[in-house]
């Protein structure tokens, strides 16, 4: 491929010792290509890009297409990687201020809390209007999706009908067990499978984040397309990240800042976050990642980056070229005194804040990695994702855990199914009135 995603470690690497590394980080890759590590039942993911076939293609565009006729609004339903993945790239490709502006098709998002008045609003917000639902979730129980499942389920019926709804619900589940599935199955809704192998944090580019992406209007076959690329041509970028992102830990930076100059790059953040946290805090081990918008957050978080402890490194997400250009104009008064940079484009100056920005932290003793991508577009963001998947097996090999599962997430769960008496939770809620006594 002529153009695709590029690391940078000039500003990071700067005095450290990353002899072994190099070796380390082949070993991890072959591990990971082998299926010889922890976790190796998880990583359909890993060749999943270039396995997608035109059937697939074809099936996910048709329901798109009924959702996007006959409906204003589609909300899906997931938590987690069940959302975070198709909500990253929609707030990517989608113009700013979308939600303000008539036409088209809106996607939303619910089950990613349990919070009433989030629920409320929504509910108030497709109150008489047409909408459908994708729910996401493997087996059909988990708490959040399920309760605004079943909020909106019957809503739905109760509105347009069960006929409709069973039109307009589509369920993304396990092949054939659990909750969602039999419901699926016994009220006749469309489906798409989760495959067993591949875990919610690396479900993107499977129906959980391609049918919403679809939904939303945009073109899962150039999503696709860039991840391929990645897929085929994109180990050696992979490995510049995971070696310097591990060379830094063992420095002492235990904190990965995110960074981007590039407003819709906000959520992509988020899933990057869930990506390697999950994958990688284990043992006690782990780069706690972390994110900023700049330069917005230069002056809330700039300080602490700047001055702060430095257990840090920082991880720019550079984009190339804008969808557009906006010049800024001169003043006769210039009474704000931005005649200097008149007749520029308002991107030139980003540019140069990111640059600024950069050297600033260097200086302040923050390493600096830069990734960059050419334009956020279909092709890049696919490229991104499958990049940041791949160096994410590979980093957590190299640090010598399994990336692929996540026991520590099931630890709130069991004190909350306690404190909500949930049949089969009886010695732990004896337990935890115990500790709260």
């Amino acid at each position: 491929m002529n153009e695709k995603i590029q690391v940078i470690s000039k500003y990071a690497l700067e005095g450290l010792n990353v002899q072994g590394l190099d070796n380390a980080a082949l070993a991890a890759k072959q591990t990971l290509e082998s299926g010889s590590g922890a976790g190796n039942d998880f990583l359909g993911w890993l060749h999943l890009p270039s396995s997608i076939d035109e059937q697939q293609f074809q099936s996910i565009e048709k329901s798109a297409a009924l959702l996007r006729s006959d409906c204003e609004y589609v909300i899906t339903i997931g938590i987690g990687g069940s959302y975070l993945g198709a909500k990253c790239v929609i707030e990517a490709l989608s113009d700013h201020f979308a939600a303000y502006k008539a036409g088209g098709t809106k996607v939303v998002f619910a089950g990613s809390n349990i919070g009433e008045d989030y629920l409320y609003d929504l509910m108030d917000l497709v109150r008489g209007r047409k909408f459908g639902i994708i729910v996401i979730s493997k087996s059909g129980t988990t708490t959040e999706p399920g309760i605004a499942f079943r909020l909106f389920k019957d809503m739905l019926e109760k509105q347009e009908g069960k006929a409709f709804a069973q039109q307009h619900i589509i369920a993304v589940t396990d092949a054939r067990r659990g909750a969602l599935r039999g419901l699926a199955t016994q009220e006749g809704y469309v489906t798409y499978v989760i495959p067993d192998n591949v875990g919610g944090r690396f479900s993107v580019l499977t129906p959980v984040g391609l049918l919403p992406i679809a939904v939303a209007g945009f073109d899962i076959r150039a999503l696709v397309a860039g991840a391929v690329e990645m897929e085929r041509d994109g180990d050696q970028v992979i490995l510049d990240y995971a070696i310097a992102r591990n060379a830094l830990y063992q420095s002492g930076k235990k904190i990965e800042i995110l960074a981007n100059f590039t407003p819709r790059l906000h959520y992509i953040a988020e899933w990057w976050k869930q990506l390697y946290g999950e994958s990688e805090g284990k043992e006690h081990k782990g780069i706690f990642p972390a994110s900023v918008d700049f330069t917005t957050d230069l002056h809330s978080m700039g300080q602490w980056i700047q001055d702060g402890e430095r257990t840090i490194f920082e991880t720019v997400l550079s984009v190339g070229d804008q969808q557009h250009e906006v010049l800024i104009p001169s003043d006769k008064e210039d009474l704000d005194g931005l005649n200097y940079i008149a007749g520029k484009n308002v991107d030139y100056v980003n540019k140069m804040a990111e640059l600024g920005t950069r050297l600033a932290h260097v200086d302040g003793g923050v390493p600096n990695l830069l990734i960059t991508m050419p334009a956020v577009n279909e092709r890049y963001l696919g490229q991104l994702i499958y990049f940041f998947e791949k160096a994410c097996g590979v980093s957590g090999y190299m640090l010598g855990v399994n990336p692929f599962d996540q026991p520590g997430v099931e630890a709130y769960k069991k004190n909350m199914f306690a404190l909500l008496e949930k049949p089969g939770y009886e010695e732990a809620t004896k337990a935890i009135k115990e500790k709260l006594s």
